[in-house]
């Protein structure tokens, strides 16, 4: 077995793991400051629009010798605007200009077939009315809101109202995450970038899910045992799934990453930027939001449930009862609880038949 594969057994297991919860004011602070950061740049920056949602022209034109700068810088002395130009892979231009009506889009197309040394009827020009981007953004906006709710529904039906609560607000950390990237980097939104949006978000949540899956096994019939707490099984249930998270993530990482560093970056291919950056980072927050938000926010507000509040109360008292005895308490003396062996795991599984099997 390798490393990290005994690494998932061991963490799945019990034997080893990291105080996620118990660090979770750490982790809140983190995603308060980052949250923060894009709030402020979107305030202040805000967004660069894509033709589609601001309206404008679309200028290709045929393969010719002016580099990508050069194109711009002709397109924006013409319109006046500023220009988006990207090269195709047949070597032509595709030419961006936000704000033009059909009298400028003729002019401007006639000073670029000029510059470029092209004939003037070889350049193809398209305009891009505004209210057709107004109208991807609010079906795009009606879609977000009706997957909201109906993740909301199916979670609090599924597991309960917590856990939707919890996973609802780890949406929006993630949503918020990224499209404050977008504003801080300039990067273009386009119609590819609300698909990509809308992507990660089941994305997000199948990484919140998994773990929460695991949560509602691990804390079947928890007040029938006196060994964990609510909060210790949430953390037991995050170390045993951390190794298939960070599995899952890397994986579909990966070539977003090529897509975004090599075709986007490398290549110069600029239209894979839109789409690719929110995946990659909607991807990263998403894993995040799993591990480090949403599992503590259902361990917090699960321990301000009174019977969750009498448990904690049992498990402490006991642990302190045996320390004052010097003794190492675990549990093991609640074996009139039959339950309790469902919940403690693969050991205590093993040690409880052991025992009936020496009876």
């Amino acid at each position: 077995m390798s490393k990290l594969g005994d690494l998932g057994a061991r963490l799945h297991r019990g034997e080893v793991g990291y105080d996620f919860i118990g660090n979770r004011k750490i982790w809140y602070g983190l995603s308060i400051l980052i949250t923060i950061t894009a709030i402020v740049a979107l305030a202040v920056r805000g967004l660069n629009m894509g033709i589609e949602f601001q309206g404008g022209a679309v200028f290709t034109t045929p393969k010719s010798d002016v580099t990508v700068s050069q194109a711009q810088e002709y397109a924006e002395e013409a319109s006046g605007h500023d220009a988006i130009v990207q090269q195709l892979g047949n070597g032509s231009l595709r030419i961006q200009v936000g704000g033009l009506d059909t009298a400028q889009s003729d002019q401007v197309r006639t000073e670029l077939a000029k510059d470029l040394n092209v004939a003037e009827d070889k350049i193809a020009a398209e305009l891009v009315g505004p209210s057709w981007g107004e109208q991807i953004a609010t079906k795009a906006w009606t879609g977000l809101g009706v997957f909201m709710i109906l993740v909301v529904i199916y979670l609090a039906i599924a597991f309960e109202w917590r856990m939707a609560v919890a996973a609802l607000i780890a949406l929006i950390h993630d949503l918020t995450i990224t499209v404050g990237i977008y504003s801080l980097v300039g990067f273009e939104v386009t119609v590819g970038t609300v698909i990509g949006l809308l992507t990660i978000l089941g994305y997000s949540l199948y990484d919140t899910v998994v773990v929460f899956d695991s949560l509602k096994e691990q804390t079947k019939d928890i007040t029938k045992q006196t060994r964990f707490t609510y909060s210790e099984l949430a953390n037991r249930s995050i170390n045993g799934t951390l190794v298939r998270s960070i599995n899952t993530t890397v994986v579909a990482l990966l070539p977003v990453a090529g897509l975004l560093f090599i075709g986007g970056g490398v290549l110069g291919a600029g239209m894979l930027n839109d789409i690719s950056l929110s995946l990659f980072v909607g991807l990263a927050a998403g894993a995040y939001s799993s591990i480090f938000i949403a599992t503590p926010l259902v361990a917090d507000l699960k321990e301000r449930d009174p019977a969750i509040k009498a448990l904690k109360k049992r498990v402490l008292a006991k642990r302190a009862g045996a320390a004052a005895k010097g003794e190492s308490y675990d549990g093991a003396d609640d074996r009139a609880d039959d339950n309790e062996i469902a919940v403690v795991g693969p050991r205590a599984s093993r040690r409880g038949r052991s025992s009936e099997q020496r009876g």
